[in-house]
């Protein structure tokens, strides 16, 4: 006859089974990780938290996601946590008047249109030829690459993950104007990053 905890564990294995996360989960998870932290030790780490919490969270699986789903929103938790404690050192530095005076070199502060150093240029990208793709893709990788930490995250929660700006704002404990500037350079420093290495 089953005690109460062969049962409840019973009951956990017909939503969950922890003992073949490793071997379903590991390698996308990590490539998760990968694509939103670039460095080696920490995607790892934080994967081997994400397993660590799913099994201390297992009581509360119900089964109404799929496994892979609910340990990839731990990761994302785990993620977001490890950019929050990150960012209180990254925002020191980020003034909104900053942004603004540097949005000035670009933009004229009558009209609203690009100055014409700065105007973007056209790629003369053929987005039927996979090739080309690939190669842009590559190229936006190598760029994405030389962001500081704190703006690759908040432009991979935004941009990625599709998350609401008031959301990322929330999980990286920033301001709107933060947010606002981190965007901003972030996108210009993709733009000029691009148009240089881009043929």
């Amino acid at each position: 006859m089953q005690n109460e905890t062969d049962k409840g564990l019973t009951a956990k294995s017909l939503h969950s089974d922890p003992i073949s996360w490793v071997e379903k989960y590991a390698d996308y998870l990590y490539g998760f990780a990968m694509s939103r932290l670039r460095d080696e030790d920490v995607a790892k780490d934080l994967v081997q938290d994400t397993f660590l919490a799913g099994l201390q969270r297992l009581d509360g699986f119900e089964g109404n996601s799929k496994e892979k789903t609910w340990l990839t929103a731990i990761l994302k938790n785990k993620i977001a946590d490890f950019y929050r404690k990150r960012s209180a050192n990254g925002l020191r530095d980020l003034k909104l008047t900053d942004a603004e005076d540097e949005q000035q070199d670009f933009f004229d502060t009558e009209s609203g249109h690009w100055n014409e150093k700065y105007r973007p240029q056209a790629f003369g990208l053929d987005v039927g030829n996979p090739l080309l793709m690939k190669e842009l893709g590559d190229i936006l990788n190598e760029c994405l690459a030389k962001l500081p930490g704190l703006w690759f995250s908040v432009f991979s929660m935004k941009h990625m993950d599709d998350l609401a700006s008031e959301l990322i704002c929330t999980e990286l404990k920033l301001t709107a104007a933060n947010f606002w500037v981190i965007m901003h350079r972030t996108k210009l420093n993709l733009r000029a990053c691009l148009q240089k290495n881009w043929n």
